[in-house]
């Protein structure tokens, strides 16, 4: 029995920000900057939102299924830490807007950035416990960053540069022609720390050198337990790729430079080659979007299989992270058929498709958002504040977000 990828693919957004303009714009210590290795942020529109993100990602998947195909999807699981409503799961909207059969379950999974692991890990054990033969699940990874005011507590910090917003959508079923889950190959480690969190819907809060420590720790031990289920496994030479939870790329180089020290006492030079090889095609499209939370670690993933070399299969390593915490290490394989799979919905494409603002543009988003607060009633989106972004959906049978009426959420296609 075979469980995993079916089909992937990715929607980060209409606008997007040159983050070394920011890091300028901000006086950071250029130093420190060039060490996340970040290039671009998603920019959320005030159009923009969790579900319509969502269903731009999953629609060119499901457009590409036939009628009967599209029957077989009986489960939605949304993951995210940017829910919308303290009951009402956001998979109905996103199973309402996809056009799909009405004999589904809907559900909606939160835990930091590890939603979309355990999202995803439900779904593979729904299709390997094989109670619906044939049957299919969509898995929804979807968060969005709203950072609602400019003042001087952003002064000097490098959290601001490296958050994104954007989804994943992937099809998980036993045809997986683009990520064929190893069965069995999960380490998993966790235990409760204050590393950040989301005491308010609209704000974060945290310390970053604890976030720090608690990632390293988890990335190592979670690995080693995989290590302890999968006989024979070693660190450097049974995953071809290394694909990581990716809050900024400076972060899962530190992870990966650790694990090499500890686990194969590399030295400087071949942990940087081994980086440069097995880690940093993960990290292209995670450079370019930013941290969007639940939805990083497959994002890292997509990066991957779009950007390596699978002439022969590859087997690929893959750490989710999850504040809090939760992480977990597993293993699946890709081919060339995979690659050229994903290859069909042109993910590179869309992301050099976005509208770059400038830092006068970006700090208006500020104000734009700050209107939307959680649990508002009544509230009309204004796409006009920002046209030259709003070009880059329109005409382009995209979902947004138009209107809230008496807490209903209502999208539109343009």
């Amino acid at each position: 029995m075979k469980a995993g990828i079916e089909a992937m693919n990715i929607y980060c957004g209409s606008a997007a920000l040159n983050v070394a303009d920011l890091a300028r714009a901000r006086n950071l210590n250029n130093d420190r900057f060039e060490n996340l290795l970040m290039k671009e942020k998603t920019v959320p529109m005030p159009y923009e939102d969790p579900i319509s993100n969502g269903v731009n990602a999953a629609k060119p998947i499901i457009d590409s299924l036939t009628e009967e195909e599209k029957s077989r999807i009986d489960m939605v699981i949304t993951c995210t830490e940017s829910g919308i409503d303290f009951g009402k799961s956001m998979s109905t909207y996103i199973h309402h807007y996809l056009g799909l059969g009405r004999n589904c379950r809907l559900i909606e999974l939160k835990g930091a950035c590890y939603s979309g692991t355990a999202g995803f890990q439900m779904a593979v054990n729904y299709i390997l416990s094989q109670t619906a033969v044939g049957r299919k699940a969509l898995v929804i990874c979807t968060d969005i960053s709203r950072t609602s005011v400019v003042d001087a507590s952003l002064e000097g910090t490098f959290a601001e540069p490296s958050t994104g917003s954007g989804a994943v959508a992937i099809l998980v079923s036993d045809y997986p022609v683009v990520f064929q889950v190893d069965q069995g190959a999960n380490g998993y480690y966790g235990y409760e720390v204050m590393d950040t969190c989301r005491p308010v819907p609209d704000q974060e809060a945290g310390d970053a050198d604890v976030s720090l420590l608690s990632y390293l720790d988890c990335c190592e031990n979670a690995f080693r337990e995989y290590q302890k289920r999968v006989e024979g496994t070693d660190y450097e030479s049974t995953f071809g790729y290394l694909a990581f939870h990716t809050p900024f790329g400076g972060m899962v180089k530190g992870a990966h430079r650790t694990n090499m020290r500890k686990l194969k006492r590399a030295t400087p030079a071949q942990i940087e080659a081994d980086f440069q090889k097995r880690v940093v095609p993960s990290l292209t499209y995670c450079q370019r979007v930013g941290n969007i939370m639940g939805a990083t670690a497959h994002l890292a993933l997509a990066s991957t299989i779009d950007n390596g070399n699978f002439d022969t299969p590859q087997r690929i390593g893959v750490f989710s992270y999850g504040s809090g915490c939760c992480s977990e290490f597993y293993s699946g394989v890709v081919t060339a058929s995979s690659q050229e799979k994903l290859k069909q919905f042109s993910l590179s494409k869309h992301l050099d498709d976005r509208y770059m603002l400038s830092i006068e543009e970006y700090e208006n988003t500020f104000a734009a958002n700050e209107q939307l607060k959680f649990g508002t009633r009544n509230y009309k989106v204004d796409a006009n504040q920002f046209p030259m972004a709003f070009k880059h959906v329109k005409g382009k049978n995209r979902l947004v977000f138009s209107e809230i009426k008496n807490y209903h959420r209502i999208y539109q296609w343009v």
